[in-house]
């Protein structure tokens, strides 16, 4: 049994897609699974969208990334978890190489990103640093991360302490426990945060941590880009 757990929070928009891409690369795939879709105090209608397409709707009340995925994971059937975030869509590509990963003897990884429509110039530019930044230093991106239930139980879960960053610190856990792997295929991820917050946004969330270092990321104040009421 496989396990796709979708942390969501106001994702009417957008996770109807997501879970239909999940529905069509397990069919590509064969695969026997389930999607529990875990509604952090949303007050639109992610969970009836999510209930009709045939999840599992888990509701709880954290307003916390970290919590909300172990929460998804705490009630998941499977043996094995793909952490895949509302706006993010999957294929069987990504999904069967990661799974032959793990049968090869990983035990957790990710994968590239690919983000949808045209980009400023700077965005352009950050992306294209990015992407392999995070390749070389061996991090995952949260909106596609998976591994087995027993990796994820042996480093703890994602670490709670944190209210961003939590995909990098639960990344180095499972490079430290065993093989790691960054696949080659892509999912397709919103780049919603690239366009509604500005380039000044983005630079003073870099100044806040330069200045304050990582206890900035124990706390939800200076996060707007995660917490902030969302913007369309």
């Amino acid at each position: 049994m496989i396990s796709f757990i979708i942390p969501a929070h106001d994702e009417a928009r957008l996770i109807g897609a997501t879970l239909e891409s999940i529905k069509a690369a397990a069919a590509a795939l064969s695969l026997e699974y389930e999607t529990l879709v875990v509604d952090d105090a949303s007050s639109d209608n992610t969970a009836a969208i999510a209930s009709a397409a045939g999840a599992r709707v888990l509701r709880v009340e954290h307003r916390h990334i970290a919590a909300t995925r172990n929460a998804g994971a705490r009630n998941a059937n499977g043996e094995i978890f793909f952490f895949v975030d509302a706006d993010t869509r999957v294929n069987a590509d990504v999904v069967g190489a990661a799974l032959r990963a793990l049968e090869a003897g990983a035990v957790g990884g990710g994968c590239t990103v690919q983000l949808p429509g045209p980009l400023a110039w700077h965005q352009h530019i950050g992306v294209a640093l990015a992407v392999p930044a995070l390749r070389i230093a061996r991090i995952a991106p949260g909106c596609f991360q998976f591994c087995t239930r027993a990796a994820f139980v042996t480093t703890g879960g994602y670490d709670e302490r944190l209210f961003a960053a939590e995909d990098i610190v639960m990344s180095r856990a499972l490079a430290r426990l065993g093989r790691f792997v960054l696949l080659r295929e892509a999912v397709l991820t919103s780049s919603r945060k690239l366009h509604t917050f500005s380039l000044g946004e983005h630079g003073r969330l870099l100044w806040h941590f330069l200045r304050h270092g990582p206890a900035m990321l124990r706390s939800r104040d200076r996060l707007g880009l995660w917490y902030e009421k969302r913007r369309h």
